[in-house]
């Protein structure tokens, strides 16, 4: 490989043909602040706030996109640099809406960061303010354009994921970023991923609050309220609190949860069980009886909604089983409030899920299995809004004592916690089915990345003699590649799990916000996982159908059985086509 050798700051550092100036200096260990930039996503050098002054050049050049040549000077960190960002800074303040105060994004935006960084005077141009109405329409999102900067990450976001539906509209300096025909954001293919609130660097684009809703249950008396959490929130929710990425919480959010005061604090571990033998049970069904197949999973909400809004023809290819979260608030409604002799109108079901999505998904047809009218999840929290919760009541969550899940809803297997990162649900499906068709364990599945498409990867997997070839997918783009392979006739795989945001659940659009120069340099997305697959290796039981919890269910509750009649009336679902515009 060609290297070329330049300076930043006086430190020589040598860097491969081609870098940018950005790169260099991070390879020197100097971090240049950027707005705009997301690596090999959004190159388009457009705030202007990563100038820095470099030999050859006649003015200070955007170290985001300006290659270095061998010798090069660089300095980041002069007079002319600090006060030309300093200026850039107040100029993009001159069209904020500057109410830090109450913003859900104050003390992790990137922009005001940066201006505690250069000390800018926030008055400093005053002129052309425009006013934008929010965008409220859509169940997970809010758009403030007030906020808006003009970055255009979230434009990068929504096109990896395929979706495309954010764009610059108008010209000169009534451009703002909205959807086609100015159109709400109901009224798009949007699929609710959130990925666009995961990298905006203000609070321009954020998940629609619903804790007040939380907040107004916990305080009936009249009303019995739990709560359910997913894989991916335990591998997160500390980086709200300043821990590690990769730190798993799961007893202290377990604490935490308790003293807010929920009369119960459940796994949703327990319904991804729950889903994989169904899943399972669907999967043996189809290969036996020639169902449509590949089947492909049904958990995550993006991914459906996608396939309802670009594939809807394939629709019968999606296994009919709800998501954990919406097993685990339809036995919660059911099972659970018979057990306890409570009365399904009084329980308030609240899960808190890594996915924004999940807004989205509670409120769907279909998803009522106590009954008309009583849904099977009533509220649905990201990752975030649990810890401005925790936040908000004082719970010093560093400090609280490792607890665990209240029975019986509390006990799970390690197929369940790798639900979370991608390619677990496919793990744990197999493990299940390859037991009920051998009566022995197989080895892990062994995947490999298909070439030229980021976010999928394929197997061949022996089971009773048989290989069988599955597939997993996560992230739209990879989704509708699978998708088109599917329809060509190309693709060959029995079995396919797709979720909706790159690298999974991990990766969801309701987690914790990182600033994007780590989203850049750390694989956040291997570091969360690592604690679902680690959590995993450790339990005695890796397998759902080993679950006492699980039997239980089917023993008492199921009893005509997996995939019976009752079951399929509480656990399974439908999925409807929807059109684009």
């Amino acid at each position: 490989m060609d290297m070329v050798n330049v300076t930043v700051n006086g430190i020589a550092v040598s860097v491969p043909k081609g870098s940018t100036i950005l790169e260099a200096a991070r390879a020197a260990g100097v971090e240049i602040p950027t707005l705009c930039f997301m690596k090999k996503k959004n190159e388009i050098g457009a705030c202007r706030i990563c100038v820095v002054e470099a030999t050859g050049a006649r003015g200070l050049v955007t170290a985001c996109v300006y290659p270095v040549s061998d010798g090069m000077e660089i300095k980041t960190n002069t007079d002319r640099v600090r006060e030309a960002r300093k200026t850039t800074l107040e100029l993009i303040l001159s069209t904020h809406e500057k109410k830090c105060l109450s913003c859900v994004r104050s003390r992790n935006c990137e922009l005001q960061k940066l201006c505690l960084d250069y000390g800018v005077d926030e008055d400093a141009f005053q002129g052309f303010k425009p006013h934008y109405e929010l965008d409220t329409s859509a169940p997970h999102l809010i758009r403030d354009n007030n906020k808006c900067i003009l970055c255009r990450r979230c434009i990068a976001a929504c096109r990896e994921q395929f979706v495309s539906i954010l764009g610059a509209n108008n010209r000169g300096i009534d451009t703002c970023v909205g959807n086609a025909f100015n159109l709400s954001l109901s009224e798009t293919p949007c699929i609710s991923c959130g990925q666009c609130t995961a990298v905006c660097p203000t609070g321009a684009l954020v998940e629609k609050d619903d804790t007040d809703k939380v907040w107004e249950a916990l305080a009936d008396p009249k009303k019995h309220v739990v709560v359910q959490t997913a894989p991916s929130v335990r591998a997160a929710l500390g980086e709200c609190f300043g821990m590690p990425i990769g730190t798993n919480v799961e007893g202290k959010m377990v604490a935490a949860l308790r003293r807010l005061g929920f009369d119960k604090v459940f796994d949703t571990d327990f319904a991804a069980d729950l889903t994989i033998v169904e899943e399972a049970h669907e999967l043996i069904e189809r290969i036996k009886n020639g169902g449509k197949l590949p089947m492909i999973t049904s958990c995550s909400p993006g991914w459906v909604k996608f396939a309802e809004y670009y594939y809807p023809e394939y629709l019968d290819h999606i296994s009919s089983c709800k998501s954990p979260q919406q097993m685990g608030g339809a036995v919660i409604k059911t099972y659970y409030a018979e057990k306890m002799g409570i009365s399904p109108e009084d329980i308030v079901s609240v899960s808190v899920m890594p996915c924004t999505a999940k807004k989205f998904e509670i409120g769907r047809d279909d998803q009522s299995a106590a009954g008309d009218g009583i849904y099977d999840v009533d509220i649905s929290i990201t990752t975030r809004e649990l810890a401005r919760m925790i936040e908000r009541a004082g719970i010093k969550f560093a400090y609280l004592p490792e607890e665990e899940f209240d029975a019986p809803l509390g006990v799970d297997t390690g197929a369940a916690v790798i639900f979370g990162a991608t390619g677990g649900v496919m793990e744990a499906a197999l493990r299940t089915a390859n037991d009920w068709l051998t009566g022995k364990s197989n080895k892990a599945v062994e995947f490999h990345e298909v070439r030229g498409t980021a976010g999928l990867k394929e197997a061949s997997y022996e089971i009773a003699g048989s290989t069988v070839k599955v597939a997993v997918a996560s992230g739209a783009a990879a989704a509708k590649v699978v998708m088109d392979k599917i329809k060509s006739g190309e693709a060959d795989w029995t079995f396919v799990e797709i979720m909706g945001c790159p690298g999974g659940c991990v990766n969801g659009g309701g987690q914790p916000i990182q600033p994007q120069y780590i989203r850049d340099t750390v694989d956040i997305k291997a570091l969360r996982a690592k604690v679902l697959y680690d959590q995993d290796a450790s339990m005695a039981m890796r397998k759902s159908h080993e679950s006492p919890v699980i039997k239980e269910l089917y023993d008492n509750y199921f009893t005509d059985g997996i995939g019976g009649k009752k079951a399929h009336h509480v656990l399974h679902t439908s999925f409807v086509a929807r059109k684009r515009y």
